[in-house]
């Protein structure tokens, strides 16, 4: 066995197990309450057909945190940062609006899933459970700040990380407990597979894939994503005694050096953003492909696996049964404890309150991102989690009080469809952002003539001797595929909305 390939194996395992966090907190989003229910309302009016929208779903997740990944490692803000430095500041205060409502319908799934669980784990009424949500994470979110130390960011990591391992531990046993009939197996495959006509012929088929890309690829992850990603590159440029450096795309030699990342001071507008921590070429070097690893196999292993098994256990066991479709997720416990098992029942709970809890942390860590990075708005995790909280609870308790327990489901899945409209609007501004030079290029004033070699593309190397330090530019912007790829996810979403727009208005019946 060849030892010297062996261990380079080895030290690229290691780096990579070092990167292990970002994209597990992220798919947090593509996996709470809201989820359950489009995941569990799909599955039980059209079995495994569905299928394909998850994967799908996915899919446009992955392409738009790239870019996320992309945004935040290249130049050190993250999206909503990047709309009040370089958008008009009317079109910023709109694109504010639309991450709150966001954040707002997000956190309605929350506190449905939450308290519901808690009714069923330990017999608290929804009510006193609806106002537990409220308190559920003030512990953890006193102590996390937006642009706090490597240590912070790990210990939210470990802590959203041991949640999504126990949301995935419940489905696997969930799987276990199901009673799949012969060739169930050939029916999930073809469930995945884009060549089901159903789809484009149901308006509530459409309405449920618009509510499932909604629920997977939620507009306040990719602020989230955006942001994760610097933690590592600021410990990077601090262990190694680079400071970074302000650069636009016009900057010529003139570089200049900024202090130490540890004492960078808060940002007070927009104008201040320029020259706040922007990472070095050497950390981004670093950090950029380990980054992109990591996101993509958390989404597809867990992200996949988990919206994938809710829309399966939900299939095998809700098919066909009377009232499934107009299930809430208290039904769905109780049809679980009768249709399979009592345990089974019991997982699902459980899982629900694991995803709950870990998308109440994610949703409001991303609030604060959207608050401080639109409008500077800085103000206490604690009063963040109240005020989201208290918009989110109010929807529900006009609902309950107009329609009773039953209109709970309707709400949750219409939230999840907001989202969904709302996608395109906060994903516009990212998909520009990283295809243009001007954003992505970076300055690298560090390397010798022996290591300037371009990372991707565009690289621009001024003279200089081979023993000498050089200025080099290296720019980032999206190429031919990704560029193609993220601008068929957008206009394909904005489809399905508009699509969607046409249903409501010939009165179609969702």
């Amino acid at each position: 066995m060849n030892q010297p390939l062996v261990k380079q194996a080895l030290q690229a395992i290691k780096k990579y197990a070092s990167f292990i966090g970002p994209g597990l907190v992220v798919s947090v989003s593509y996996m709470d309450p809201g989820n359950y229910s489009t995941s569990v309302s799909s599955g039980s009016m059209y079995q495994y057909k569905l299928c394909f929208i998850i994967f799908m779903a996915n899919a446009f997740a992955i392409i738009l945190q790239i870019l996320c990944v992309k945004l935040g490692t290249i130049t050190g803000l993250d999206l909503a940062e990047m709309c009040r430095m370089h958008l008009d500041p009317k079109l910023n205060m709109f694109m504010y609006l639309c991450a709150e409502i966001a954040i707002i319908a997000t956190d309605l799934a929350e506190v449905v899933g939450t308290a519901i669980s808690l009714e069923i784990l330990f017999g608290i009424p929804l009510l006193y459970g609806v106002l537990i949500t409220v308190l559920d994470v003030l512990i953890i979110l006193m102590t996390y700040h937006k642009d706090g130390t490597m240590r912070q960011t790990k210990f939210f990591e470990i802590m959203v990380s041991v949640l999504v391992a126990g949301t995935c531990v419940c489905f696997i046993l969930e799987l276990f407990k199901c009673n799949f009939e012969p060739g169930s197996g050939w029916e999930i495959f073809k469930g995945f597979l884009p060549a089901n006509k159903e789809i484009f012929q149901e308006p509530m088929a459409l309405f449920l894939s618009a509510g499932i890309i909604g629920a997977t690829v939620m507009p306040h992850s990719l602020y989230l994503g955006s942001s994760l990603v610097q933690a590592r590159l600021k410990d990077y440029d601090e262990k190694n005694n680079r400071n970074a450096i302000i650069a636009s795309a016009d900057t010529e030699v003139d570089e200049i050096p900024r202090p130490p990342v540890s004492k960078l001071r808060r940002i007070s507008d927009g104008s201040m953003l320029a020259s706040k921590y922007k990472p070095s070429y050497a950390a981004i070097k670093y950090c950029l492909n380990y980054s992109y690893v990591e996101l993509i196999l958390s989404l597809f292993i867990v992200a996949v696996f988990v919206n994938s098994a809710i829309l399966i256990v939900a299939g095998s066991t809700l098919y066909g049964q009377p009232d499934a479709a107009d299930a809430d997720l208290l039904s769905i416990y109780e049809m679980l404890s009768y249709y399979i098992s009592p345990a089974a029942g019991l997982i699902f709970a459980l899982s629900m309150l694991f995803s709950g809890q870990s998308a109440g942390i994610v949703c409001t860590m991303a609030g604060q991102i959207v608050s401080e990075g639109f409008i500077n708005w800085t103000i206490e995790p604690w009063k963040r989690r109240i005020i989201t909280r208290v918009l989110a609870i109010l929807p529900v308790l006009v609902v309950v009080g107009i329609l009773g327990r039953e209109g709970v489901s309707k709400v949750m899945n219409s939230s999840q469809v907001v989202l969904s409209f709302i996608l395109p609007i906060v994903s516009a501004p990212l998909i520009y952002f990283t295809s243009k030079k001007e954003y992505m290029m970076v300055v690298d004033k560090f390397s010798s003539v022996s290591e300037a070699t371009p990372l991707l593309a565009d690289d621009e190397t001024g003279p200089s001797s081979s023993s000498s330090p050089v200025t080099k530019k290296v720019s980032f912007e999206n190429g031919t595929f990704l560029r193609c790829a993220s601008i068929t996810t957008w206009v394909i979403i904005s489809a399905l909305n508009f699509y969607l727009i046409i249903a409501f208005a010939n009165g179609a019946d969702i």
